[in-house]
């Protein structure tokens, strides 16, 4: 669906926001109750910009599938016989069915209604019984292409045709987030936690840039990690969120024998969460998924040395699961109730311009990015 959006509505939209975040009012309520404006974000948003997908690993030999939805689009993502990357839309060209379901690895994609076969590369090759149609170039008819990239050692989509790679978007992340995670790419999928929440995505992002919160809602949180030195610096398309690990001991999991001392996380814009806690070398992926105006569905995959967690990884997972997802889903549940509520419309931006975890700097910068897609709407 193509929402349209005027002057009018984006004046509306944008009132409070200042580009100063010492000034700046946050996002209106609208921008997250109002389903036009919930329509807005799947179309000019999430449908707009590189969606996170897997690991490389999924995606690593010749053959191989995984099937996915974007913005409400059934999308598969193949690597080809010559090892080309590729990604189409999931959908035959004959009479529509999806064509593949989850993950494999074969040497064709056939749709399972009409037996219509399709090689890697998205040609089709056999078209049962239509010998005799006039008019009928099977070598005329190819599965509908989408922009595919390998970035960091995961697999990113992008329905948007026209937009610039995500490595020319993202400046400096690749380089960022090699200097911390080097072997990024030879991590294997060890777990992952899926979470289905009451509340619109873009609280849940708002609430994963900053940590004003934490020392109130996540006193575990915050003997994990040093607070002091916690950092929050915006870049374009992203942000990064640096600190040390605790000093002392903790309780949120142990991490005495750490190998990895530094809390390194950064948000992707718009729904990509990457996330390097102490401990192992590792990588954790939270990927947010916009359901509707008042729901949102979480993956959180974890990403690690080995198939199998240590004992001090399944304490972290059990931590993240138990006791940090818990606090947070409260609380942008809660959010979420008070913005449908008649005493609420917008909050102020707390800033601190030396750039601390417990500032909202990166929440405006957040913002600052969708009311720019909304102006982007507004012209098109």
């Amino acid at each position: 669906m193509t929402v349209h959006i005027d002057a009018t509505d984006f004046a509306a939209i944008r009132r409070g926001f200042d580009a100063d975040p010492a000034r700046s009012l946050s996002l209106r309520k609208e921008a997250y109750v109002d389903p036009a404006w919930y329509a807005a974000d799947i179309d000019g948003i999430i449908a707009k910009s590189w969606q996170w997908v897997c690991h490389v690993e999924k995606l690593r030999e010749p053959g191989s599938y995984l099937a996915i939805d974007i913005a409400g689009q059934p999308i598969v993502a193949v690597r080809d016989r010559e090892g080309v990357l590729r990604a189409f839309y999931n959908v035959c060209k004959h009479r529509a069915h999806k064509l593949v379901e989850g993950e494999g690895r074969g040497t064709r994609l056939m749709c399972p209604y009409h037996a219509w076969v399709y090689d890697l590369t998205g040609q089709l090759k056999r078209a049962p019984e239509t010998e005799n149609l006039k008019d009928f170039d099977i070598g005329e008819i190819c599965l509908d292409a989408i922009q595919i990239e390998e970035f960091c050692g995961f697999i990113y989509v992008n329905l948007d045709a026209k937009a610039a790679p995500l490595r020319e978007q993202s400046g400096d992340l690749e380089v960022e987030i090699k200097h911390w995670a080097p072997d990024i790419d030879k991590l294997t999928f060890a777990h992952r936690l899926t979470y289905d929440i009451r509340s619109n995505w873009k609280n849940i992002v708002d609430n994963f840039l900053e940590c004003y919160h934490c020392p109130t809602a996540h006193k575990d949180f915050c003997s994990l990690v040093d607070m002091d030195t916690y950092k929050v610096t915006t870049h374009g398309i992203y942000s990064s969120h640096m600190a040390d690990a605790g000093k002392g001991a903790n309780s949120a999991y142990d991490v005495s024998n750490a190998d990895v001392r530094t809390h390194a996380v950064w948000w992707l814009w718009p729904t990509t969460c990457l996330m390097r806690y102490p401990g192992r070398s590792s990588m954790i992926v939270l990927n947010v998924i916009p359901m509707g105006p008042d729901r949102t569905l979480e993956t959180y995959d974890f990403y690690l040395e080995t198939p199998e967690p240590n004992e001090a990884e399944v304490e972290a997972i059990r931590y993240l699961d138990e006791v940090l997802q818990v606090e947070d889903i409260g609380l942008v549940e809660s959010v979420q109730k008070g913005m449908e509520t008649r005493a609420f419309q917008q909050g102020r931006i707390v800033h601190d311009p030396e750039g601390s975890g417990k500032s909202e700097h990166a929440v405006h910068h957040f913002h600052g990015l969708v009311l720019n897609a909304y102006e982007r709407a507004s012209h098109g």
